[in-house]
């Protein structure tokens, strides 16, 4: 665990990434950091945020800012959401508990993992309980989706998530097949034997184990993790598994992976409620666009007919504000998250997130917006398109 004193000297996102590196231990901090291949998308990510310029506007009365927005109709206390990532418990012993934690006390949205080290149930509890101890209001709480090939574990755990109060399923849609993630691979990646996939209770689904020791993996030197999406997660994935989440759900469901034109207005036809503009972290496709320059691309083809969102790279206040001048509804952040898990738990979150939303309030305040409604195409000038 990271002293109290480290913590106090944290001023940016980046701090937390140079601390947790220090901590962690090989197979996770390789699997946290990792990207496909030669992890260019990744690094574009954040890159790509660089190039965008930002144009202030001077002489406005900036002396209230006010961050707060919604998402899916819901209020939220500002456009910084935390978005959904696996195993949080090898970052910190209370995981994805201390996550919804510190979301609940920064009245913001969280979105859980299918891959989460902690049950729904559990999860919910655990927000539950922060809402009696501090009277934090009710924030949203989504699950993040996988299609398994079980196709009865995939509506369970959909209406399980229903039942434990989450409010809306994003549907994960660029997963097929695993990413070719080398660190993982030269580590054989495995989800610590005292962790399980908390949300499953068949073995196959709850283990992630080293593929070295798989009979079923397909090549020695594939990561536990590629072995699993293999055996467990359906590669037929099409839009007619989209249709059928939404029969099953009761509540609203987005595609989260989308990054062109073409598929945002497929995703509109099949009657998403929204669409998160995502290439998994860089975890993917390596070479794909970074999240950004696909983000404005993904906006003109919705025509405002559900909310977008975008994770990715974000890493600064001013990030946040180029997404939403873009076209964002909100931004998500996720490596961010298991830095500062990893620091400190659900207190090291919670400074976190008061870091980047006071980073956003001054972005705000120097490009004269008040408001997150202020916030427009006007306020960015974007590059050429980059050559990867």
């Amino acid at each position: 665990m990271v002293q109290t004193n480290n913590l106090q000297q944290m001023v940016s996102l980046d701090d937390f990434e140079r601390l947790a590196s220090q901590s962690l231990d090989r197979n996770a901090l390789d699997y946290y950091r990792s990207g496909a291949q030669d992890m260019i998308t990744l690094r574009e990510n954040q890159r790509a945020f660089d190039r965008i310029v930002v144009r202030p506007r001077i002489l406005r009365d900036v002396s209230h800012v006010d961050t707060r927005t919604t998402v899916l109709g819901a209020e939220v206390a500002s456009p910084v959401c935390i978005a959904p990532t696996a195993m949080q418990r090898m970052a910190h012993p209370d995981g994805e508990c201390a996550t919804v934690r510190a979301a609940k006390r920064r009245q913001t949205c969280m979105v859980l993992s299918s891959w989460s080290t902690t049950s729904v149930e559990d999860v919910a509890k655990a927000a539950a309980e922060i809402e009696t101890e501090v009277g934090s209001p009710e924030s949203p709480r989504w699950l993040q989706l996988y299609i398994y090939k079980d196709r009865e574990a995939t509506k369970r755990l959909i209406e399980r998530a229903q039942d434990a109060g989450f409010t809306a399923i994003a549907l994960t849609v660029d997963t097929p097949f695993l990413g070719r993630r080398l660190a993982d691979m030269r580590n054989k990646f495995q989800l610590p034997p005292h962790l399980t996939m908390a949300n499953f209770a068949d073995q196959a689904k709850a283990r992630v184990a080293a593929s070295a020791n798989d009979a079923d993996s397909a090549a020695e030197n594939s990561s536990g993790l590629a072995t699993y999406v293999a055996s467990q997660i359906d590669p037929t994935l099409s839009w007619e598994h989209v249709a059928w989440v939404k029969r099953v759900a009761r509540i609203p469901v987005l595609v989260k992976g989308v990054l062109t034109a073409e598929d945002a207005e497929l995703a509109v036809q099949a009657g998403v409620d929204g669409i998160i503009v995502s290439n998994h972290g860089g975890r993917q496709l390596d070479t794909a666009a970074a999240t950004i320059d696909a983000l404005e691309e993904v906006c003109k083809a919705v025509r405002g007919r559900v909310e977008v969102f975008l994770d990715g790279g974000v890493r600064r206040g001013t990030d946040v504000l180029k997404a939403l001048a873009l076209g964002a509804r909100a931004v998500f952040l996720g490596r961010p998250i298991l830095w500062a898990l990893s620091c400190g738990g659900e207190e090291a979150v919670v400074q976190m997130l008061d870091l980047i939303n006071e980073e956003l309030r001054l972005a705000m305040a120097l490009t004269g917006c008040v408001s997150v409604k202020d916030i427009t195409r006007d306020h960015v000038r974007m590059p050429a398109q980059p050559r990867l």
